[in-house]
């Protein structure tokens, strides 16, 4: 039986290739069923890839710039010409709303274009030196042979914002998408195999972690390593990348917080917060989790928010009626269930939602659930929900808002909404995160920086930050 996966595989030697080591099945969130099996990498195949990687290196490498510039433009025009397969693809793999995945996969199209011009930009410069007819040259160079690994969430999007920076730096790739969505980064990368990249350039493989992640972290081969996932799994990673001096960019956890201050736009506030919270289920690692309104705004907002809240329609991701689709796996709802059972049991009142959806014979589909009455010691303030999950509490004073919403070890977003510019100011020195929206949830475009700080990561994707981390910086005098 011919399935969604037939026509790609593991990406190789500048071709599709056959499993190494067997075949993994992939499961749709929403009706459980098997979706297809695709090929898996093994240890003596990511080895392979890794010399074939270092030899594509030294002929990208030298590529010049503006012709990488053409290449990476020639993606992005196969992949805007291959949009609505793109699109289907992230909606049975995921489960998230077809609107939701387009906009997903328009962003990694920009990600392509944006590198291609950037491409052109690896500047250096010229200092004059303390020596007569010498002059101190700076110039930027790729790092070497890189290794991804990505999260499932976004998978087309997260791909894009290490692959393509990565590419016009002039680095060659290894990427180690999710096993729960490996045909995303199929499409994607049949679209890169439309720019004719030299062989080994971008590689794809798929399977056990251990047998791809291990031959990697071991090889000095592989200048730097780049993840988007869990804050457990990054300090594994940045531990075992010491052995070898790689560098890493890490993309981790969040917890953000929200503040609605007494001037800010209830209406806006309301209007943002919930689209921005049950985007995806929630399971999105900018997503507010944690909302602090001021006590002259918060029993409207509450109301506002449970109104909203229980006029999400839930449903399949490809049904354009949908709002909000599936979690991804039963783990991830049993998590959910915990965190909410673990809140109503310390006290916390359940506005709404607060267990599966039960009109749903099949599929991990939980209901949008408002808690409020929390504390800032339950879980689904401490913690990452990672899920359909909004915690509503109070406040009445803008300090002390301040510190609770940078109590958490998480600092990757931050919101607030206000009118007052001397307090956006203030929030912008004072709220501990990488990335702060105010009056505003949109953080993530190809041209800015995308990353956190504290438990959250290090390093940045996209913006200049993002081809920066692909460079090493080189010094050279010269004396005539």
């Amino acid at each position: 039986m011919m399935t969604i996966y037939d026509k790609f595989g593991l990406f190789v030697g500048g071709a599709w290739a056959d499993s190494s080591s067997g075949e993994i099945p992939v499961y749709s969130p929403v009706t459980e069923r098997v979706l297809g099996k695709v090929p898996t990498a093994d240890i003596a195949l990511t080895q392979r890839v890794i010399s074939d990687a270092q030899a594509a290196f030294l002929v990208w490498s030298k590529t010049p710039v503006w012709e990488r510039a053409t290449r990476l433009h020639k993606v992005a025009d196969e992949m805007s010409s291959r949009s609505e397969e793109a699109a289907r693809m992230i909606v049975l793999e995921t489960g998230k709303p077809i609107t939701q995945a387009q906009r997903e996969w328009s962003l990694a199209v920009d990600q392509f274009r944006w590198y291609a011009e950037e491409a052109r930009r690896v500047y250096g410069r010229i200092v004059e030196t303390r020596v007569p007819n010498g002059e101190f040259s700076i110039t930027r160079e790729p790092v070497g042979v890189v290794a991804a690994f990505t999260a499932w969430n976004f998978p087309a999007a997260l791909v894009a914002r290490k692959v393509a920076p990565a590419l016009a730096a002039g680095c060659s790739v290894i990427l180690r998408p999710s096993n729960q969505t490996p045909g995303v980064s199929m499409v994607l990368f049949d679209c890169l195999h439309s720019a004719d990249l030299p062989s080994g350039t971008v590689n794809l493989l798929v399977g056990a972690a251990q047998d791809i992640y291990s031959p990697i972290m071991e090889s000095s081969v592989v200048r730097k390593v780049s993840l988007t996932g869990s804050t457990k799994v990054g300090q594994q990673m940045i531990r075992d990348s010491a052995r070898t001096l790689k560098k890493v960019s890490m993309e981790l956890g969040g917890n953000a917080p929200m503040i609605l201050f007494e001037d800010g736009d209830i209406s806006a506030a309301l209007d943002g917060c919930v689209a921005a919270k049950f985007a995806n289920a929630g399971q999105v690692c900018v997503t507010p989790d944690r909302f602090f309104i001021h006590e002259q705004h918060y029993k409207e907002f509450v109301e506002g928010f449970v109104d909203s809240a229980t006029k999400l329609r839930l449903g399949d991701g490809l049904d354009p009626a949908t709002d909000m689709g599936p979690l991804i796996n039963e783990q991830r709802r049993t998590d959910i269930s915990i965190k909410v059972a673990q809140a109503l049991d310390s006290g916390a009142h359940l506005e709404c939602g607060g267990g599966p959806a039960e009109e749903f014979d099949t599929g991990y589909f939980y209901k949008p659930t408002v808690l409020t009455n929390v504390s800032d010691e339950m879980l689904v303030m401490a913690e990452e929900n990672f899920g359909p999950i909004a915690a509503i509490t109070s406040f009445s004073n803008e300090d002390s808002v301040i510190e609770r919403a940078n109590s958490s070890p998480m600092g990757l977003s931050a919101y607030a909404f206000t009118s007052d510019p001397a307090r956006v100011r203030r929030i912008q020195s004072n709220l501990k995160a990488g990335m702060v929206g105010v009056n505003s949830f949109a953080l993530a475009a190809a041209e800015v920086p995308f990353g956190g700080t504290k438990y959250s990561g290090m390093g940045r994707e996209g913006g200049i930050e993002g081809l920066s981390s692909y460079l090493d910086t080189k010094l050279t005098q010269w004396v005539m």
